[in-house]
């Protein structure tokens, strides 16, 4: 497969044009209640074909811009599609997270296969509880013609800038749902200096038969060979549910 990067420094705040199908958007650090420091942002596929071994490389630096240290952090969707995103978390809780003025970051994946789409994430709800705890509560539901295996809920969750603010990644239990199956999911945010920041948040459902999938070109199709799995992405602003349903040939 062929192999593809991708760097982006945070204090220069330009993404190379040559580079602009696939980047990182939305990223910042910040200390959380924990007090730990959180570097979170995510990945944005615009290519034509899917992403997969999706690893973030980031580069902590000093007041100087010297670096301190490299460290890894992965996509927590597994396969990102086309015209679709992937979020990432580093969390630091050492020396390096004091000493750490900035960073930058360097993208690394491999092209993948297309998968279809079946996974239905059929209801969403932010709330928060008693003791002012965040939750994403839903319902996933499988409408493929096999069972779908170690399914996972990624919610990525944004403050009024529009930046990532918090992430999170479970699985339903059961973590397997067969055909037309339904599974109740609950994510819990809970870093409540974090809570406060959140307006908006987005929801991807995926599997080890399922993910992402917008149409592809006829072109495309020629160059992959036929696959099997699903995907739904739900998106939530302001109180609106905006659901990509987008269908496409079964390939791998």
């Amino acid at each position: 497969m062929e192999k593809s990067f991708i760097i982006i420094f945070l204090f220069a705040g330009i993404i190379p044009s040559a580079f602009g199908e696939v980047f990182i958007e939305n990223d910042q650090q910040y200390i959380g209640d924990d007090k730990s420091l959180h570097v979170v942002g995510e990945i944005t596929n615009n290519l034509k074909v899917p992403l997969s071994q999706i690893s973030v490389l980031i580069t902590l630096l000093d007041e100087d811009k010297n670096p301190i240290a490299v460290k890894e952090a992965n996509s927590l969707v597994n396969t990102i599609m086309p015209g679709m995103k992937g979020p990432f978390e580093l969390i630091l809780t050492n020396n390096e997270a004091r000493n750490t003025e900035s960073y930058s970051l360097k993208l690394d994946y491999e092209l993948s296969y297309p998968k279809s789409q079946v996974i239905d994430i059929t209801e969403s709800k932010l709330s928060t509880d008693k003791y002012n705890n965040l939750m994403i509560t839903g319902v996933v539901k499988n409408k493929g013609d096999i069972t779908a295996n170690t399914i996972a809920i990624v919610a990525t969750l944004y403050d009024i800038k529009g930046n990532v603010a918090a992430v999170s990644r479970v699985h339903p239990e059961p973590d397997y749902l067969g055909v037309n199956d339904n599974a109740f999911f609950l994510v819990t945010i809970p870093d409540k200096i974090q809570n406060n920041q959140i307006k908006d948040y987005t929801l991807v459902a995926e599997s080890e038969e399922y993910a992402a999938v917008p149409e592809f070109p006829i072109g495309t199709l020629v160059l992959l060979v036929v696959a099997l799995s699903a995907y739904i992405g739900i998106t939530r602003y302001s109180g609106r549910i905006i659901t990509n349903l987008i269908s496409a040939t079964n390939l791998k």
